[in-house]
């Protein structure tokens, strides 16, 4: 059951992926406006790839921490996953002809700029530290899922956060739709990782 809502899970982000880049420099009225670089679009696109990125580095630290099938199969599903998505949105700022960096504080686009204090590497909320990092890659077995699964809690619910913001703010209509795939999928993931903690005698840090 868990297997096959992964596979399904990643099926649905290639259909999405295989249209994203074509329609993503056009509205959904086929105009051919493109949003600023202080836009929602723009600032989400930014602030995302840099999120996901974390979530992948994490992803492929606990692979080669844990031989435990059930978690390898997830991060390796949320690194595929998330690498690919990261990749569209970088491709949208480039056909959107958008600097991929901003001088403004992470999630300014959400009127909430301060929210995360960069502190010791994160910087945005649900992003693990850079200690945190450091400390999964000396975890191992049994003690390395249960820290990544964690951390991929946090990650998600701070991801979710971004993504219902995006649904909210953004203009172009395929990247509201792929941030609501994310908020979709990264619940159903959440889910299934409490049930992993649980499994192994932990729960969520909250």
């Amino acid at each position: 059951m868990r297997q096959a809502a992964l596979i399904a899970g990643a099926a649905a982000t290639a259909l999405v992926a295989a249209g994203a880049i074509t329609y993503a420099v056009a509205g959904d009225d086929g105009s051919s406006r493109v949003p600023s670089a202080e836009s929602a679009d723009a600032g989400f696109a930014r602030d995302m790839a840099v999120h996901h990125q974390q979530a992948v580095e994490m992803s492929y630290i606990v692979r080669d921490r844990t031989k435990d099938e059930e978690v390898r199969r997830l991060a390796y599903d949320i690194a595929q996953t998330q690498a690919n998505q990261r990749g569209m949105m970088l491709g949208w700022l480039d056909l959107w002809g958008l600097p991929k960096v901003s001088s403004e504080p992470p999630m300014t686009w959400m009127d909430m700029g301060g929210m995360a204090s960069g502190k010791d590497g994160a910087l945005m909320p649900g992003m693990a530290t850079n200690t945190e990092l450091k400390k999964l890659g000396e975890l191992s077995g049994k003690q390395a899922e249960i820290f990544y699964l964690q951390l991929m809690t946090d990650h998600h619910k701070g991801g979710i956060h971004m993504a219902e913001g995006c649904v909210e703010k953004c203009t172009v209509g395929v990247e509201k739709r792929l941030a609501q795939g994310m908020v979709d999928a990264q619940q159903s993931e959440i889910g299934l990782m409490a049930d992993l903690l649980k499994e192994r005698g932990a729960a969520p840090r909250s």
